[in-house]
């Protein structure tokens, strides 16, 4: 296995140690091992929702109509 050494602020430091202190994580290494299996995951559902954006074809709705029906269902969803 690889080793990587990383400068970070003293307060992201802290951060990782409490996060380890309160049991989600083994050790430092395993936080991160982790926030890098989870932005992995992020990226390739990213890609395949472009991948599935491009092969729906054209839309006929202005991006005005796509924002106005977003931030209405976002309404809807605080109620």
């Amino acid at each position: 296995m690889a080793t990587l050494n990383v400068s970070m602020p003293d307060a992201m430091r802290a951060w990782i140690d409490a996060q380890v202190e309160a049991g989600e994580y083994a050790n430092a290494s395993d936080y991160i091992r982790d926030l890098i299996r989870h932005n992995q995951r992020e990226r390739d559902a990213l890609r395949l929702a472009l991948i599935e954006g491009e092969k729906s074809g054209a839309s006929n709705r202005s991006v005005l109509d796509i924002a106005r029906q977003t931030k209405r269902r976002l309404k809807r969803a605080q109620v």
